[in-house]
């Protein structure tokens, strides 16, 4: 509902307008956001939190996910491995489309749908922080990182993609337990409501 004042001069209604959004403002908000992010999750991460725990927690999920009949992730992996150049392409997608779709995404709403934009700019701020609550209270050992006896094959580090969690500068600021809710998960739900809702 918009907000009607009164001009006591003229006694006509003037109707509250909301600033126009700045770009610059915008990407000074998110980049802040994130970087806030960033700093709370590493503190939190891999350099401070036990391996021991981490494997415990996954430990826990395979056993939930076997009991339901959900572990399939190995059987899908083996299917693929032999295939090298659709390995690296799901590793070059797994690396930087999370990303790049998102920006593009909020880019696109900014512009085309401005009205729009602030709710779901919100939104994927609010996923972002409950996905950080996550990762400091259930750090979690992905499967790459499990031990050789559970079969599972790290691509990035292996065949190859935009990145690999083992070269120096990512290593050194990833948290690399944050696997807990997926914020690839949860960015690509984001981008396809944001966008149903739009179109």
């Amino acid at each position: 509902m918009t907000d009607i004042h009164l001009d006591n001069s003229t006694s006509t209604p003037l109707m509250a307008v909301r600033p126009p959004l700045r770009w610059w403002m915008e990407v000074i908000i998110s980049g802040a956001f994130y970087g806030l992010y960033s700093i709370a999750r590493n503190l939190t991460g891999s350099a401070s939190v036990s391996k021991d725990l981490a494997f415990g927690n996954a430990k826990h999920i395979i056993q939930i996910e076997q009991a339901l009949g959900l572990y399939h992730e190995e059987t899908m992996q083996n299917l693929i491995l032999g295939q090298r150049w659709l390995v690296w392409l799901f590793d070059l997608f797994y690396g930087s489309a999370h990303f790049v779709v998102t920006a593009a995404v909020l880019i696109w709403l900014f512009k085309k749908h401005p009205k729009r934009y602030l709710f779901w700019r919100n939104v994927l701020g609010g996923a972002i922080a409950l996905a950080l609550v996550g990762f400091v209270t259930f750090p979690l050992l992905p499967p790459r990182l499990l031990p050789a006896s559970y079969s599972f094959v790290d691509t990035l580090d292996t065949v190859g993609g935009t990145w690999s969690f083992n070269s120096g500068l990512v290593e050194k600021v990833s948290n690399q337990y944050a696997a807990m809710p997926s914020l690839h998960a949860a960015w690509s739900l984001w981008c396809a409501f944001a966008v149903a809702s739009a179109v």
